[in-house]
């Protein structure tokens, strides 16, 4: 358990929507939320100190009852910024065992060989490294941490600035293990298809390599839900590769400077984003399953 602050703090951000609405699509058997926060309870995990905001909770029941709305039968965890290199959070929900979750954490140059097979043995299945948030870990760890990692079979998770994808590519084309890129990149849609950074990400992704989440359009669209100017971002992503494509709701939407979501909405997005039956099971199954090893 945390112990890093003794007293409740109030949130400084919005939370979901509680009502999730059932959406008119019908996920298939086995799909997969490939990314997903916890939070709280604060009286258990308290939030590092020199955090940027202040979550309210949203906890493991929380998100499971908004999965079995959804029709989610699997998801992933992913460390958020909040709690920096405490884990203690995700590993718990892994320990009890209430829904199939993996889960992708954040570690220093100290964690030991010992801590690595103790989390794989939970089902942690990759580290993340934000690369764009000041308080998250060094970027220059990911060469290091991926020759440590590369034996247990996991990949490395990136959260990375837009302009940044054309000078890190060499960096992350090197790595001995996958890597996955978070919410498509968060590129600016103002650049168009043709952007230097899609062009980049275009580029990882028909290499084999690299691993692209299918989430948060709110995060990168100027317009409103259905947030149509996203979606031929996401039809040229999954005609680069769609064997490294997963999808994911981003839940609990965290940090928004737009509109909360109702994850029922997000879900009827798939019909649009991904017309193709088959191909809508490669990436909301199959992908997830090879990757988090379900």
């Amino acid at each position: 358990m945390s112990t890093n602050s003794p007293s409740l703090v109030a949130p400084t951000i919005a939370g979901p929507i509680a009502d999730t609405r059932k959406p008119a699509f019908s996920m298939p058997h086995g799909a997969c939320d490939c990314h997903a926060h916890l939070f709280g309870p604060q009286t258990k995990y308290a939030y590092a100190a020199d955090r940027r905001y202040t979550p309210p909770d949203a906890t493991a029941g929380d998100y499971i009852k908004m999965l079995r709305t959804i029709g989610v039968e699997r998801a992933v965890l992913v460390q958020p910024s909040v709690y920096m290199t405490d884990n203690a959070v995700i590993l718990d929900a892994l320990a009890e065992n209430k829904f199939p979750f993996r889960a992708v954490a954040v570690v220093n140059d100290g964690v030991t060989d010992a801590e690595l097979a103790r989390m794989h043995a939970l089902g942690v299945r990759g580290l993340r490294l934000n690369l764009r948030n000041a308080n998250g870990v060094p970027g220059d760890l990911a060469p290091r941490i991926a020759a440590r990692i590369a034996p247990l079979g996991w990949h490395l998770q990136f959260r990375i600035n837009p302009q940044d994808f054309v000078s890190i590519g060499p960096m992350l084309r090197a790595l001995p293990v996958d890597y996955v890129i978070d919410h498509i990149g968060q590129v600016a849609v103002g650049d168009g298809l043709h952007g230097a950074a899609f062009g980049a990400i275009l580029e990882l992704a028909r290499s084999g390599r690299c691993w692209v989440k299918l989430s948060a359009p709110m995060r990168m669209s100027a317009r409103d839900y259905p947030y149509p100017d996203v979606t031929p971002f996401v039809h040229a992503l999954v005609a680069a590769n769609p064997d490294r494509m997963l999808w994911a709701s981003d839940w609990p939407h965290t940090t928004l400077s737009c509109a909360m979501p109702n994850d029922g909405d997000l879900v009827d997005l798939l019909p649009a984003w991904i017309p193709d039956a088959a191909l809508r099971q490669k990436i909301l199954v199959y992908n997830p399953a090879r990757l988090y090893g379900f």
